[in-house]
């Protein structure tokens, strides 16, 4: 649920394997790195505890060679079904929940990442929304979906 004073963003998709494959993919930091982000980048992960209070600290490099660092700290982690993360930087602060449910033919993984409420994350939620659809499609090729 989401209040007045934030911007909610929703991607979804079923993946045709099973919810622990699907969990293991992004709780294992070396397919993790193979598959974050939009198209084009590449990925060091620094710091990888998967634990309420965890960090998580990545550096993200885009296809021109500008790094990204980025921070996060773990919310929930209820293995394999939810986790959940505040990314505190470079620049957008947001919370991002990730559900890993069970249905016929796989499992449907949901993003709902929330920003505080302004024009500039207001412009953004185009961009991020098609971004994220990038990242699920990293993920099918890492999963051999397609």
């Amino acid at each position: 649920m989401t209040d007045s004073d934030e911007i909610e963003i929703i991607n979804e998709r079923l993946f045709a394997v099973d919810r622990q494959t699907l969990f293991d993919s992004f709780a294992d930091p070396k397919k993790l790195c193979d598959w974050w982000g939009p198209d084009g980048f590449t990925n060091t992960i620094h710091v990888f505890n998967l634990t309420p209070g965890g960090e998580w600290k990545i550096t993200m490099t885009a296809s021109n060679g500008t790094d990204f660092v980025n921070h996060s700290t773990f919310l929930e982690v209820e293995a394999p079904k939810r986790i959940s993360f505040i990314h505190h930087e470079p620049i957008h602060v947001y919370r991002m929940e990730m559900a890993f449910g069970e249905e016929a033919g796989g499992t449907r993984l949901i993003w709902r990442m929330f920003f505080k409420s302004c024009e500039e994350n207001q412009m953004l939620k185009t961009f991020i929304a098609a971004a994220n659809e990038q990242n699920f499609d990293r993920l099918e090729r890492l999963l051999g979906i397609h």
